[in-house]
């Protein structure tokens, strides 16, 4: 059933996010995309609302993948669609440019009804193509910020250009987020004001901080640094031609380390410290530096053969060219062998680690997936896997929600409007049929949700996603 007028969820339980709390029996009336009532159940008749039976059922907001690439794609439609489908009513576009900025200007991004909105997007990645050198990186900023970006994405810079760029930024208004480059001192990045760290790092971006050999790690990052080899000049078809690199290095990342990589993975690992590990934690504090780890992400780099990925139904959304394209990118994987796989298999238990006690340290945190091009992680579905992973590192329940809604909008500044169920909030809410308090299975547990006001049913959802899986439309 989808209902796109005025509507009442009548008897349910309103999830507190915020408190941690319950509202049970009441009733939730939503008019032109907001709830405009809460009340007591069977004490509003407005007689112009079709009304839900939600009895049983949780509310909660809408999810947030914090983390995604789907705009640009051919296909971005049907990713948004999954999306939607598995109750992500906002995205963060980690991937942007000049045109989708002009797109977004004119109101012609195109976004099919059912998709999540569109909270941020930034302009082109900083890489050395256009952040080189610390000039080359303040133009391109400068400029994406006439452009109307909402963030700048950090992929590949050297450290000198983030810290540069970062004071820059500061001074612009303009946050940033993204990788940290081989060799810097997290800290330092931290104090600089990165907004946002994304995938923990990646590689020994964190860890070298919580390590016993910090000094050794960083100075052995440092100098082992690798870089995308890019031209000094641009010529036609440039872009396009590192937009075709990108996508396969994206895939799997880690299949570009080399034995120096791996063996300080293995050194962070082998001299992991926690104490230096909450000191780390209480920096990002201090300078309000969020993480959105992207386990799932992670954990399909790092441990990418496993029958949970290469193997997962959900692979039914994905077009069969792209999936034998993470195959590909899996046979390369193969070759670094077991020696190499164990020291991912220990990092990633260690960045679990990591996630709970910067949880734990009072550091924000996001749910992302990184979907829409790396390896075997699947629109829509890949956030409740990130929901799970996270519930691994020994995170609460409520502190997996929270991650999804309520720190999401803080993050992005529309607490006013976003994060909780209250009267005068968007109605982008999901309707649940257990106690999200109690399991992190309840979140999987969809029983309708609502966008912009917009009902749909789990049988629509269902629908949804057979469709998508009958054409395997999606190609990362």
């Amino acid at each position: 059933m989808r209902v796109t007028g005025p509507l009442i969820l009548r008897g349910v339980t309103v999830v507190d996010v915020l408190a941690g709390g319950l509202r049970p029996e009441v009733d939730l009336l939503l008019r032109d995309g907001v709830i405009e009532r809460i009340a007591p159940a069977g004490t509003l008749g407005d007689t112009d609302a079709e009304v839900v039976d939600a009895r049983s059922k949780y509310v909660v907001p809408g999810y947030v993948d914090a983390h995604a690439h789907p705009l640009g794609l051919a296909d971005a439609a049907a990713a948004l669609e999954l999306m939607g489908a598995f109750g992500i009513t906002g995205f963060r576009q980690m991937s942007g440019s000049t045109a989708l900025l002009a797109e977004r200007a004119r109101s012609a991004l195109g976004l099919p009804d059912g998709g999540p909105a569109l909270l941020a997007l930034p302009g082109d990645l900083l890489m050395p193509m256009n952040a080189g050198t610390v000039d080359a990186a303040l133009t391109t900023i400068r400029q994406q910020k006439d452009a109307g970006a909402d963030f700048v994405k950090v992929v590949a810079v050297t450290p000198e250009v983030l810290l540069a760029l970062l004071d820059e930024a500061a001074v612009l208004g303009l946050p940033v987020a993204g990788h940290l480059p081989n060799g810097i001192d997290v800290r330092e990045a931290s104090r600089h004001g990165m907004r946002c760290i994304e995938h923990l790092g990646p590689g020994v971006g964190i860890t070298a901080a919580t390590a016993d050999a910090e000094s050794s790690i960083r100075a052995e990052a440092a100098a082992g640094a690798r870089s995308l080899k890019v031209p000094s000049f641009t010529f036609p078809g440039a872009a396009r031609l590192m937009g075709r690199l990108l996508k396969k290095i994206v895939i799997n990342p880690v299949t570009m380390n080399k034995p120096r990589d791996i063996e300080l993975l293995a050194r962070a690992d082998d001299t992991f410290d926690e104490a230096k590990a909450r000191a780390v934690a209480a920096v990002f504090v201090q300078n309000e530096t969020w993480q959105c780890p992207t386990l799932i992400r992670v954990r399909t780099q790092e441990l990418a053969d496993d029958p949970r990925h290469t193997a997962d139904p959900e692979l039914r959304y994905i077009a069969e060219s792209t999936v034998r394209s993470w195959k590909r990118a899996n046979a390369k994987y193969a070759e670094q062998g077991e020696s190499a796989h164990a020291t991912y298999r220990r990092t990633y238990d260690l960045q679990l680690r990591l996630t709970k006690i910067f949880e734990e340290e009072g550091v924000k945190l996001l749910t992302g997936t990184d979907s829409c091009g790396a390896g075997w992680v699947i629109p829509g579905h890949s956030l409740h896997q990130e929901f799970d992973e996270l519930a691994g590192a020994g995170l609460s329940p409520l502190s997996v929600l929270r991650a999804a809604t309520s720190n999401a909008a803080e993050f992005f500044g529309t607490t006013q409007d976003q994060g909780s169920v209250d009267e005068g909030m968007r109605a982008d809410l999901v309707l649940l049929e257990a106690n999200p308090l109690e399991s992190v299975d309840a979140l999987h547990r969809i029983a309708g949700t609502v966008r912009g006001g917009r009902y749909r049913d789990a049988a629509e959802l269902d629908a949804v996603k057979s469709r998508i899986a009958g054409t395997r439309a999606i190609t990362a």
